[in-house]
């Protein structure tokens, strides 16, 4: 008899063809509420706090404010003492989404397999674990190599290669850069998911779309589809809703860094935790990650190369400049706002997705460390955060059938700030050149001159 309770409980709680455990969230609910006083303020952060709840909007206790929107994910055996106390201190709610683990069920693809082909048949409207996306980086460089090069970035903690993409049209003309990068957090899938529609729109249309055309003589395209891979996988294999690295802290009794505060920028002032269980924990110090490393070391080397920097994240539909750490705006802020602007309505223009755009730390909530602020801070003019879909219905856990839509309309974004640093900088389509070039040209003049007379 025990023997076959063993056989059931292991079938029922084992991942196919993993030798560990899932964390399961059957029954537990997010609710959505908006405090109306600063008593009710002060009551949820005592709940939240207390019970340790999982807050996906803010992230903090801290940055709960009367009039905005909250969203907490509260375990099936708190469920009833929270709704009972928003009760007692009548504080209205409602259930936004009623059962996460159906809804996490509901977004996994139908079949996974370690041999699926991703050459010509990849799926763009389902989510990928890394080692398809591993095999769709490789795939993508070998169907397109006159265009597309795989190059290393970097090594997470448990050792694993990153990789970006870099989709350039051979030259012999200077270019500029535009970066961007996927999978910061974990659990934002939507995110990588983007990434790889991104790079296959460009190459299925570069040479049929005059816009695309016109960017790709001057600029070359930076993508890292994923730069958390190990929590990516993690959330893959172990909690879904895991969003931070996997480097452990406190002999390893807590795990990970929010990589997205661990940025040498304004580092640890505000919007972080220094307790490594929190979600927002900024890690032991500026870079103290690989991943943040790497990154940032590739970056600084060619920062006077990289005329735009764009992260994207998941959920809220928003569009963000800098900065989280301050209210102060950047001495480019106008030029900021008028483009994402520009990339909201371009964005609305196709499904009616509503975007709002500003700074992380007027429309979103006080945050330090970032990654959009960091590249600013050191001279790279046009960075942007994008949070994609959707506003809460679903958060974190989108579903699958809103890939291609969210994807679709995000691309008009994209594409319009792309296009706008390609004008400025390559007005008439003529080339920047730089002080090399310039050198160079001079030089092929003074020939030309003397062979000529």
């Amino acid at each position: 008899m025990w023997l076959s309770l063993g056989i059931i409980f292991s079938l029922g709680t084992l991942i196919p063809g993993k030798f560990s455990w899932k964390l399961q969230y059957d029954r537990d609910q997010v609710l959505h509420i908006v405090p109306e006083t600063f008593q009710q303020v002060q009551h949820l952060q005592l709940l939240c706090s207390t019970l340790m709840l999982d807050l996906w909007k803010p992230l903090l206790p801290e940055d709960i404010r009367a009039g905005e929107d909250l969203h907490i994910r509260v375990p099936a055996s708190l469920v009833q003492e929270v709704k009972d106390s928003l009760d007692q201190h009548m504080i209205s709610y409602r259930i936004l989404i009623p059962d996460v683990q159906k809804l996490v069920d509901q977004s996994m693809p139908r079949e996974r397999s370690s041999h699926r082909q991703v050459s010509g048949g990849y799926v763009y409207t389902e989510y990928h674990p890394m080692e398809e996306i591993y095999q769709w980086m490789t795939q993508i460089q070998k169907n397109n190599s006159e265009l597309v090069t795989q190059h290393f970035l970097g090594k997470t903690f448990e050792n694993r290669t990153m990789y970006y993409l870099q989709i350039s049209q051979p030259s012999n003309k200077p270019k500029k850069i535009i970066w961007m990068d996927c999978g910061i957090h974990a659990r934002e899938w939507i995110s990588p998911a983007f990434c790889q529609w991104f790079v296959k729109e460009i190459l299925q249309n570069y040479k049929s779309d005059p816009k695309i055309s016109r960017f790709l003589q001057n600029l070359d395209l930076y993508v890292l589809p994923v730069l958390n891979i190990d929590g990516y996988i993690y959330s893959w294999e172990e909690d879904r809703l895991w969003r931070k690295n996997r480097f452990p802290y406190e002999n390893g009794t807590c795990y990970g860094t929010d990589l997205n505060r661990n940025f040498n920028s304004s580092w640890g002032s505000v919007g972080v935790s220094f307790n490594c269980s929190s979600d927002v924990f900024c890690g032991s110090g500026p870079e103290s990650e690989p991943e943040t490393r790497a990154v940032a070391q590739f970056i600084k080397s060619k920062k006077s190369d990289i005329l735009c920097y764009l992260t994207i994240h998941s959920y809220g539909q928003l569009i963000l400049t800098p900065y989280g750490s301050t209210t102060k705006p950047p001495s480019n802020n106008e030029e900021l706002m008028q483009v994402a602007k520009e990339a909201a309505a371009a964005l609305t223009g196709k499904y009616g997705t509503s975007y709002r755009v500003g700074s992380t730390a007027l429309i979103l909530y006080n945050n330090s460390g970032s990654s959009r602020d960091w590249v600013h801070t050191i001279g790279i003019p046009l960075t942007y955060t994008f949070e994609l879909r959707d506003t809460g219905t679903h958060g974190f856990i989108l579903p699958a059938n809103q890939i291609q839509p969210t994807c679709e309309e995000t691309m008009l974004a994209v594409t319009t700030i792309i296009d706008y640093v390609d004008k400025k900088y390559f007005p008439d389509g003529a080339v920047v050149l730089t002080s090399s070039s310039l050198s160079l040209s001079l030089c092929l003049s003074i020939i030309l001159t003397w062979t000529v007379s």
